[in-house]
Parts: structure tokens; sequence; C-alpha cells
């Protein structure tokens, strides 16, 4: 089983990003439906872990899933258990491996949910995708952004996922959370993004894929 090679809780904060956050008109349905239905130029961030990426990925999708709350947008976001092989007890977007069956990116995303936290499709409303995401445990992630429409249920599958939680997107969208850390592995000395909040560790993966939402929001 792998288990992390650090505790990423544990190392000192390099740097704070610190960009402007998204502006709040950003941050609203109708300007993300059409943010995506015409992106802008832009350059996502190439994540250390990429570099390592392996020549034949596993293709994977998960959904980035923003709930529309009258307080504003959240990001739905689960914790996998500490047993499972890959990312164990890390913070995570629900989410996995393609299969054969799976129509496209967007039909594993929304199948991953649904198996992973009970959050049935007619729910999710898919606005497009971020760009692929490698991962040093050997993914290719596609990104697939999608509004949440309340009121749903949610039931977390007990062999993947421990905790299910949101934070505000205001939060995430903001440079000034976005704490740059690194740590020295058998490979080389690795750098990524860590966004702490509450009693939740948002890093690594899920980070990363988070500052590309950013990037993309602010161009």
């Amino acid at each position: 089983m792998a288990k992390p090679l650090f505790d990423p809780t544990s190392l000192p904060i390099d740097a704070i990003a610190g960009e402007p956050a998204v502006p709040r008109e950003r941050l609203a349905a109708d300007w993300l439906r059409a943010r995506f239905a015409q992106p802008p130029d832009w350059l996502p961030e190439t994540a250390d872990e990429s570099l390592q990426r392996k020549a034949e990925p596993t293709p994977a999708s998960v959904l980035v899933p923003l709930v529309r709350r009258e307080q504003g947008l959240t990001v739905l976001l689960t914790q996998r258990t500490a047993h499972l092989n890959d990312h164990a007890g890390q913070v995570a977007f629900p989410g996995g491996r393609a299969e054969h069956f799976d129509a496209d990116t967007a039909d594993t995303a929304l199948r991953e949910t649904e198996e992973e936290i009970g959050l049935h499709r007619r729910h999710i409303e898919v606005l497009g995708a971020l760009p692929l995401y490698y991962t040093g445990t050997g993914y290719s992630v596609t990104p697939v952004v999608g509004l949440v429409h309340p009121p749903f249920e949610l039931k977390a599958d007990p062999f993947e996922v421990a905790d299910i939680f949101e934070v505000p997107l205001a939060f995430l969208m903001d440079g000034a959370n976005h704490q740059r850390l690194s740590a020295a592995l058998p490979s080389g000395r690795r750098s990524f993004y860590a966004m702490p909040y509450e009693g939740y560790f948002i890093w690594g993966a899920t980070a990363g894929m988070l500052r590309n939402l950013f990037h993309f929001l602010r161009a």
C-alpha cells in the first residue's frame, strides 16, 4: 500500500502565492456559464508532480462541484479514507479512473461522484473542463467543473470516503490563501500548494487543480 513519504501539515510555508482574489461578480453561476462557453486565452500552471508522469498514465476524471448556496458558491470536497492505495486520507474531489463504458470524461466524473458520495447527476449542470492534470501517482485527471443545484442528498461510500464538506469558493479563489510548500523526496525536491481551511488540509493535486481554476477565472 502506498503511504505518503511525508506529512504535509508539518512542513514550513515557503511562500504565499498572494495574487488578488477573483472578483466576487465572477463567482456567480451566470458569469461562470459564460466563461466556460467562451474561454479566454490563459496558461495553466504546471505542477511539479506532473514532471514525474508515467509514459502511459491512467485516464481519470474528477468533478469540481460548485454548490449553489444562498450565501454564495461553495466547493464540495471529500476526505478519503486512510486505507486506500492512492492519496489515502487526503482531501479530494469526487472522481476516479475512467471505465471503457463511460461515454466521455464528464460521464466518468458524474458516475464516480454518484458512486462515491451519492450525488445524482440530475443535480449537476456540467459547465466544462479544465486542462489535464498529471499526478505523481500515475493518473491523467480531467477536472470537470459543474454547478450543483440543491436540494440534494448525499451518501458517502464508507470504503472510499471518510468525510464530505464544503468550502466557500471565494476562500479558494484568493491567492492570499494559497501556500507554497516543498518536501525533499527520493526523486528530488517537490513543491506544491496547500489551502488549509478550518480543520481540513487541502493540498497536492486537489490544490493544484484549484489553482488552475483560479487562473482560468482570473484570465
